[in-house]
């Protein structure tokens, strides 16, 4: 029994011995395997996550690309749209600047060059420019009471008279700021058959043509009453002061040259042309009453001042230049010298030149102020008040000569004929050549 257990108890002690050696060595086994998996573990997720992450990167670069390129791509939509916006825009206000000026240009000119039917028009007193403006349009005299207005300002239009005026649609709007400045009728007057208005600076042959067109009768007949000489002495016993010294002036074209004021006057068919011809030469007494004292205190009769203010009409444009000029003829005159002034030549010739000739200066003609002294036997034409003016009121200067450059309008002055050269070689010849 003892023997056996102890046989027994050996084996077991064997295999236990035997099963603890195997089991520390499964044990270690099993830890180096532990050990080595991890590691194995660890290498392969690093480099899957290596991967991942450069994956993810690519896919964040592709999509900024793709983000930029949609970005861009709205923005060159964005920039075209914006583009042809501003093109329409442009385009729109290209066209309606067109129209605008278009618009604004035709206001300037007559509404109906061809409509001489007169329509009467009342301005109350205190009407402003614009208010006139508006009144004219809606009478259908002017297309725009806006432009009209802007006209009179630009152009220093000023003092215009309350009352009836007849107008037409064919009116420059010159013509009517005029008429306007000259003033209408206190009372509602019955239609004319024509309106003429003459311009400063016409003869009694331009006045005649003027008439013919605005009234449709032969210009002789206009001519023939300015012609009769039993009407002037009609005229001349109504306007003493004004009329005596042209019914003693001698070979004279027409005695009523420069007594026919520029000014508008009203035809009626059932009215003689002798009534209208009446208003013409009374309004020249009117502007000249308050002058005949200065005429008689320099001198000088009002034959001789209407002709010196026919050349200033002529021959110069700013009002300075008017008096500077009055006072060069005036110069001339107190030294015996013959005026000079081709505006004599062109009456004497009875035509329009741009350029004289010697020989166009020499014309055997009484009204020649180049070879006769004085102012010759009259007016050349009928002068504004402003020339009148400048002949009786003239800017002091010793200059005896004088010529124009027709491109600039400057005069240039001179006191010998040298100097005068001078300027001509300067300002004349040597520009055109």
């Amino acid at each position: 029994m003892t023997d056996r257990n102890d046989d027994f108890n050996r084996e077991e002690e064997h295999k236990t011995g035997k099963d603890l050696k195997n089991y520390v060595l499964d044990s270690m086994q099993s830890e180096n395997t532990e050990k080595e998996e991890p590691t194995k573990h660890t290498k392969k997720d690093a480099t899957k996550d290596t991967y991942k992450r450069h994956t993810e990167k690519s896919m964040s670069r592709r999509q900024e690309q793709q983000s930029y390129k949609g970005r861009k791509k709205e923005n060159n939509m964005v920039r075209k749209i914006v583009l042809i916006i501003v093109a329409v825009l442009i385009l729109t206000l290209s066209i309606a600047g067109f129209y605008a000026y278009q618009y604004f240009t035709s206001s300037l000119k007559p509404l109906d060059s061809h409509n001489q039917k007169l329509v009467q028009v009342e301005i109350p007193q205190g009407s402003s420019s614009k208010q006139i403006g508006q009144i004219l349009e809606k009478n259908k005299i002017i297309k725009s009471g806006l432009v009209f207005s802007y006209y009179v300002k630009m152009n220093n239009k000023a003092n215009f008279q309350a009352g009836y005026y007849q107008m037409s649609p064919s009116m420059t709007l010159e013509a009517i700021t005029d008429s306007l400045e000259e003033g209408g009728t206190d009372e509602p007057v019955s239609l004319a058959d024509a309106k003429i208005t003459i311009p400063e600076g016409y003869s009694v042959d331009q006045i005649a043509e003027l008439f013919s067109k605005e009234t449709k009768l032969p210009k002789d007949d206009f001519l023939k009453v300015m012609k009769d000489e039993d009407f002037f002495n009609e005229l001349a016993e109504k306007y003493p002061e004004l009329l005596s010294s042209a019914k003693e002036a001698k070979d004279v074209r027409y005695r009523l040259e420069g007594y026919l004021y520029p000014a508008t006057y009203y035809y009626y068919k059932d009215v003689p042309i002798k009534d209208m011809v009446t208003q013409m030469v009374d309004k020249t007494n009117q502007v000249l009453a308050p002058y005949y004292d200065q005429i008689k205190e320099k001198k000088m009769s009002v034959q001789e001042v209407l002709t010196l203010a026919s050349l200033v009409e002529k021959e110069g444009v700013t009002p300075e230049d008017r008096r500077k000029i009055a006072q060069v003829f005036l110069n001339r005159l107190a030294i015996d010298m013959p005026i000079q002034s081709d505006i004599s030549i062109l009456y004497a010739m009875d035509e329009h030149k741009v350029h004289l000739s010697e020989k166009d200066t020499q014309i055997d003609s009484p009204y020649n102020l180049y070879i006769n002294k004085g102012t010759g036997p009259g007016p050349f034409n009928n002068p504004s008040q402003q020339a009148i003016e400048s002949v009786l009121n003239p800017e002091a200067t010793d200059a005896l000569y004088f010529l124009a450059d027709v491109s600039t309008g400057k005069v240039y002055y001179a006191k010998t004929y040298d100097e005068h050269l001078a300027n001509k070689k300067e300002y004349i010849d040597d520009k055109n050549n």
